[in-house]
């Protein structure tokens, strides 16, 4: 009898054994099927270790506390894409002054993304003539990191990213989001000026209007039913109101109060 319930014990300690290995097993490994949603503004940047054309990339810890853009791209030597890398490879000073670093995912894997990276730094564009990409181009073969920022559309298609870019402030804060159909260009004027914006508006404690662009005027903020910000009878200098809550303040006024 004694033998008989050791055994009965014995089994019932090994499927417990079993299940919460299962259950470890299962709490580790991605679910195919789970849907994964877009990241928004405001939200952390997810983080993820892959390999890159530049080695192992820890993102975004490895780009310090730098304003940073990650772009994404369906497929490699895709016409489209390839320019809008090339592009961004030419202002690669530009970013560097701004305080920005530059990272790329795509879905082929790393031997592609190295080939690809050769092939279009012998590309002269636009006459611009060749230039070297020194930002990563990062492995995603798995699909993993376009799942965490949720560029894996079925409708699309679900086992290539959509073109996504998303810029991450220094705090690895998502600030702004952008996704465009494959057929279609991204524009590096408008991604300069977004981060012109952000950069500025987060200083400076200001709005950017309409059509804004850097040494342009500043909106104040301004809540209806609160106290106006600057008297509009007697606007002092530097300061002007089109609307009782529209006040802008004047680029030459913000700069050199801000020096």
């Amino acid at each position: 009898m004694q033998s008989i319930m050791k055994k009965l014990i014995m089994s019932v300690v090994s499927a417990l054994i079993v299940a919460q290995l299962w259950s470890q097993d299962q709490a580790v490994k991605p679910n195919p099927d789970r849907e994964f949603r877009i990241p928004l503004i405001g939200e952390s940047a997810p983080s993820f270790t892959a390999e890159s054309t530049n080695g192992l990339i820890n993102f975004p810890d490895d780009f310090g506390r730098k304003w940073k853009i990650l772009f994404s791209h369906p497929q490699d030597f895709t016409p489209v894409c390839s320019s809008e890398i090339i592009e961004l490879a030419h202002l690669q000073d530009k970013f560097d002054q701004m305080g920005v670093k530059i990272a790329v995912v795509s879905t082929d894997p790393l031997s592609m993304h190295t080939q690809w990276k050769k092939a279009l730094e012998e590309i002269n564009l636009n006459n611009e003539g060749t230039v070297k990409i020194k930002f990563p181009i990062i492995d995603d073969e798995n699909v993993v990191i376009s799942r965490e920022y949720g560029m894996i559309h079925p409708e699309s298609n679900s086992t290539r990213s959509v073109r996504g870019v998303f810029i991450i402030d220094p705090n690895n804060i998502i600030q702004a989001i952008y996704f465009y159909p494959n057929a279609v260009g991204r524009s590096t004027d408008e991604l300069l000026r977004m981060l012109s914006a952000l950069e500025t508006t987060r200083d400076k404690h200001l709005l950017t209007p309409v059509n804004w662009s850097a040494g342009h005027d500043l909106l104040i903020p301004f809540n209806p039913g609160k106290e106006q910000p600057v008297n509009r009878e007697n606007p002092p200098e530097g300061y002007y109101a089109p609307a009782w809550f529209m006040w802008y303040e004047k680029a030459d006024h913000y700069t050199t109060t801000s020096k």
